[in-house]
């Protein structure tokens, strides 16, 4: 956990670094002004922890105030950041060219202040526009046929969600409008795949009825993710039951008597399993001939793992969230998003997450539940 927390400011820090060097070569600003630009960009670096904290001590507005701001800024920066990049791309390419003298290139060299204000608006309008997109709940559909369904049981449909990530900023109208999708759906059972609460403060209250009105006729399950591990496994927990959801922890239920729903913990969380540290094949060992549906924070398939399960349903990924960090979460993950058919013809679902961490942003990444119809062969 540590690691992690150094890892994360030493790169965010690293931003910020970048923003105040272009910014002070773009503009002539003073001293006084340069050391209230390091107060801000600090603040701006610490604001989760400072969430954090606030929330620990109920400082809600504090809470919310700084988590809107400064995550705001987290998605502002980095955007800022990439399109720095490739204005530094365009130079090299005009100061490459200069070293040929066919033409005079004066006139495609850029300012200093062009250098640093071209990125900062196309920034703003993407921050822009990823606000808009993180509201916008798409709902991705997988019709799954199979002889393990019973007849008589008819078509069965799940509902997914994922990385809801209910908080400071996930709460109100924003996770009111994740919930009307699922209402819409209308499932038979709900399922959350990790990560459905990442705060600690009085929005958790307020979350707890909204959630509790969904009631599938086969109930709602969840399993652990990372961030439950984050904020306290504990009051994560109690969240999740006070919401109506049953948590698996490496363990099974029965839904409709012809389904094996199994869950296992988050590998954050798993040291501290009540079952210890079984494989999945282990988990889903109940319940032969019932059509098995895996229910997995990270979408890591265990090599032993195909053959034991029809569906494995998980998320964590986000699909990187805000272009182009995709392109380093799908380098992370061989399953990134989408669904995809594992050896043994079992089927893998990866959901880009329904709410947001972080950032209240998302730019070509658009959030999502999936609707699962499974229906007989």
């Amino acid at each position: 956990m540590n690691f992690v927390i150094v890892t994360f400011l030493l790169v965010y820090g690293s931003l910020h670094l970048h923003f105040f060097l272009r910014l002070r070569a773009a503009f002539a600003i003073g001293a006084l002004s340069q050391a209230l630009l390091v107060v801000l960009l600090l603040l701006g670096l610490l604001t989760p922890i400072i969430v954090r904290i606030a929330e620990g001590y109920h400082w809600e507005t504090l809470a919310r105030w700084f988590a809107w701001t400064g995550y705001l800024w987290m998605a502002l920066l980095f955007l800022f950041f990439i399109g720095a990049l490739l204005v530094d791309l365009y130079r090299f390419v005009v100061w490459l060219a200069g070293r040929f003298p066919v033409a005079d290139l004066a006139a495609w060299r850029l300012q200093a202040r062009t250098v640093f204000l071209l990125p900062l608006a196309a920034a703003l309008a993407l921050t822009g526009y990823g606000y808009y997109e993180a509201g916008q709940i798409r709902t991705e559909r997988l019709e799954i046929r199979s002889e393990k369904i019973p007849r008589d049981l008819g078509p069965l449909r799940i509902v997914q969600i994922s990385d809801v990530h209910v908080g400071v900023i996930v709460r109100g109208e924003r996770l009111e409008r994740m919930l009307r999708a699922v209402r819409e759906a209308k499932p038979d059972l709900l399922v959350s795949t990790g990560d459905l609460v990442d705060g600690q403060g009085d929005g958790l209250a307020e979350a707890v009825p909204r959630l509790r009105e969904i009631r599938p006729r086969f109930g709602k399950y969840a399993v652990t993710g990372n961030h439950e591990f984050y904020i306290g496994l504990d009051h994560a927990l109690d969240f999740m039951r006070q919401a109506g959801f049953v948590t698996l922890r490496n363990e099974t239920a029965t839904i409709a008597g012809a389904i094996t729903l199994a869950g296992v913990d988050d590998p954050t969380i798993r040291p501290f399993a009540p079952r210890g540290r079984l494989s999945d094949r282990e988990v889903l060992a109940a319940g032969e001939g019932r059509f098995k549906i895996l229910l997995k924070h990270q979408p890591f398939v265990e090599p032993d793992a195909p053959g034991a399960f029809d569906l494995q349903l998980s998320g964590h990924t986000h699909r990187g969230q805000i272009f182009p960090f995709g392109w380093i979460t799908g380098r992370v993950f061989k399953y990134h998003s989408g669904t995809y058919r594992l050896n043994g013809g079992a089927l893998l679902h990866v959901s880009r997450g329904t709410g947001t961490w972080g950032p209240p942003v998302r730019f070509l990444s658009p959030p999502q539940i999936t609707v699962i119809d499974l229906i007989p062969e």
